[in-house]
């Protein structure tokens, strides 16, 4: 089946590569509507996609008749009203991750979607790395045994003079990077193990220093202004509201016990230790998921090396898995593909985590689960 798509959020850091994605397999996509806030860019997109029409608002692309499959990759805080929209017009959507700004708006997102056979994804794009469907393969023959311990390092470091963007605005991203790496990262962990985190401790906050104030760049070009400039560079600064790291400890619903450490900020770098840990009753594995090593520690103080699996040459997520995902969810066919329900899950355990963040104190996810009050 090829689908019909309108891309809103078409210029930004995201929706630039999506569309390249899209472009690679013609017989998949047709980029049909553009949509962006910045002129400038906006044009580029649609002449490079070939799109008819090319616009600054968003309820345009949800109501042209030629779109089937509505791309929403814009500010967390605008996913809730574009996703309602695109349900009650028939869209299929792929929704970006946070879905929404709360557990409740998931929850109807997710709902609308549930019955209304229209396909839906959300890009958790860790389910598609090679390392972790084999990992995953492993933990359900029993290799290590039941999980028992769980530790996940997310951490995505930015240069100190990259300028302010959207995402470190609280009243725009959902709860920074908790929602934003978090989210990936709780959900590669409920996908690996099905399991459920029951309660969350977090600290977070915003570590990174005031950022240059540069307007309103994307996140691409923010990134290329603080390779070229320092800090100083800028007249102005602006301190981020949304947190850039969390330290979460959580236990789930079998007992186990885990920790996820996640970050944005200059000062919590990659490449120093695994990604993932999962110890289990027989054995522990270790994942790094940029260069697809296994290892495994059957005793205290011993480790080997289990097996690589490399990433594809040729990966290509659109093809991959929004494509089969979209297939399956329209069909109302089991998807191992990450969709709204994942999105509504993830986002009860982030809730959780940002609640213990302000109180200080153990939350129960139970509380930001359906069903709402009214």
């Amino acid at each position: 089946m090829r689908f019909r798509v309108g891309v809103i959020g078409a210029s930004g850091f995201i929706g630039v590569p999506y569309r390249r994605e899209m472009r690679e397999v013609p017989e998949q996509y047709d980029i049909v509507a553009v949509c962006a806030r910045r002129q400038d860019l906006l044009e580029a997109a649609g002449r490079e996609d070939g799109a008819s029409l090319v616009t600054t608002d968003w309820r345009e692309v949800v109501a042209h008749p030629d779109v089937d499959v509505v791309v929403v990759v814009v500010p967390d805080v605008m996913h809730y009203e574009i996703a309602l929209e695109c349900a009650a017009q028939g869209k299929h959507i792929v929704c970006e991750k946070p879905v929404a700004m709360n557990a409740r708006e998931a929850h109807d997102v997710w709902t609308a979607y549930r019955d209304g056979g229209l396909g839906h994804m959300v890009p958790f794009w860790i389910r598609g790395v090679p390392v972790f469907p084999r990992v995953r393969q492993l933990l359900a023959e029993g290799l290590i045994g039941e999980v028992r311990g769980i530790v996940y390092r997310w951490h995505n470091p930015r240069l100190t003079s990259i300028p302010f963007t959207w995402r470190d605005d609280a009243e725009q991203s959902a709860a920074g990077s908790v929602a934003d790496g978090g989210s990936h990262a709780y959900d590669t962990m409920r996908w690996l193990t099905g399991l459920e985190a029951r309660r969350v401790f977090a600290q977070a906050g915003v570590l990174a220093p005031p950022k240059p104030d540069l307007g309103e760049p994307n996140l691409e070009e923010a990134l290329a202004w603080s390779e070229a400039h320092d800090a100083t560079a800028a007249e102005s600064r602006r301190k981020g509201t949304a947190f850039d790291y969390g330290n979460l400890t959580f236990e789930m619903d079998n007992g186990a016990v885990g920790v996820l450490m996640v970050s944005h900020a200059p000062y919590l770098r990659t490449a120093l230790a695994p990604d993932v840990e999962l110890h289990g009753e027989e054995a522990s594995l270790a994942i790094n998921r940029w260069t697809g090593d296994i290892r495994i520690a059957r005793k205290p103080g011993e480790s080997e090396h289990l097996e690589t699996v490399p990433p594809p040459d040729d990966l290509n997520n659109f093809r991959d898995m929004v494509h089969p995902g979209l297939l399956a969810t329209m069909a109302g066919e089991p998807t191992e593909v990450p969709e709204l329900h994942g999105g509504w899950r993830v986002q009860i355990f982030t809730d959780a985590a940002v609640a213990s963040a302000e109180r200080g104190a153990w939350v129960e996810t139970a509380e930001f689960d359906a069903p709402y009050e009214v």
